[in-house]
């Protein structure tokens, strides 16, 4: 599901004041659901401002194929349109899918794109305070599970199958990541390798900035009372991206629902917990940091950072042990 318009506080970009000197071009527009961010480098404004437009066109290009949000989007019109037969599909959709369902075969359905029908039922207790019945999350469950997804076809010519009727794909736990590696690429493509693009908590990196070892992000605990950051990441030609409830929860009875929903039991997770992952691409990025959420508190923090590790990649989980926070970090 898509992000809410804010600034995530697990994971900030750090703008210190060097990065404010001449020849930086910063700007902003709501796309996904969220803010998206693009930060670059140039020596020709005009030229960069027409690259900038030119990402932010392809991000909204992907918003109208993979959003669950719009009504007539490629991802909404498959959903209908697929059921017990093969459906041609868009490039786009095709790679989007094609990295959920390996992550969801690597953590054995931690992760899991056909968990629409519960995402929806905790998006609106959110709205309304109301937990959902388990008379209702039984029923969303029966109309979810990775394998009842199939896709066939070439890379060229790509198609999709859904097993049956009322199935609803989400991709938000993994579309903003792809999207800011499309919109890197676009500004990589028209001259500006010194480049971000940043969806809220999901953040591609170009080539450092002048004179610097890499871009500074800020990492911090998923207490969103804090001002200062714990960590802090100096990347470049790289994405990471942050996964919590700090933001997007609904406390009900006194218990914290989290919006990352454990794909088992339909529940939202209800341990605190915070997952930093930093990844080649934020396609990856973002669906690790999720499923080794859902992971943390299935199996273990251990195991989480198994499978950050085995991705190769590296993460911090942040988990609230007895109202105080502690970090863990994959040995690399």
């Amino acid at each position: 599901m898509w992000s809410t318009i804010s600034a995530l506080a697990v994971l900030a970009l750090w703008l210190c004041p060097s990065l404010r000197a001449a020849g930086r071009i910063e700007a902003l527009e709501p796309h996904m659901g969220t803010m998206f961010r693009i930060v670059l480098y140039a020596d020709d404004p005009v030229r960069a401002h027409a690259a900038i437009r030119a990402a932010f066109d392809r991000v909204a290009d992907l918003d109208n194929k993979l959003s669950d949000y719009l009504a007539d989007s490629e991802l909404n019109r498959v959903c209908t349109t697929a059921i017990g037969r093969d459906v041609a599909i868009s490039g786009d959709l095709y790679t989007v899918l094609v990295a959920s369902q390996s992550l969801a075969d690597r953590t054995d359905g931690a992760f899991d794109v056909t968990l629409g029908p519960v995402i929806r039922l905790w998006r609106t207790a959110r709205q309304t305070g109301w937990q959902p019945a388990a008379d209702e999350i039984t029923s969303a469950l029966q109309r979810t599970g990775y394998r009842r997804l199939h896709l066939a076809g070439t890379a060229a010519h790509p198609t999709i199958r859904l097993d049956f009727a009322g199935m609803q794909l989400d991709l938000g736990a993994i579309a903003k990541g792809y999207a800011a590696d499309e919109g890197l690429r676009i500004l990589r493509d028209r001259g500006f390798p010194q480049a971000l693009v940043a969806a809220s908590g999901d953040i591609a990196f170009g080539d450092a900035p002048p004179d610097k070892p890499g871009w500074e992000t800020g990492v911090d605990s998923i207490d969103a009372s804090r001002e200062s950051f714990t960590d802090v990441l100096r990347l470049h030609n790289a994405a990471v991206s942050t996964s919590g409830d700090t933001e997007q929860y609904v406390e009900i009875d006194g218990v914290r629902y989290s919006h990352i929903v454990n794909p088992k039991t339909g529940q939202g997770l209800t341990h605190r917990i915070g997952v930093t992952v930093v990844a080649a691409k934020g396609i990856d990025s973002d669906g690790l940091s999720t499923a080794a959420s859902v992971i943390a508190e299935q199996v273990g923090v251990p195991a989480a950072l198994a499978l950050i590790e085995k991705a190769g990649a590296r993460g911090i989980v942040v988990v609230d042990v007895d109202g105080q926070w502690k970090k863990y970090e994959t040995p690399r």
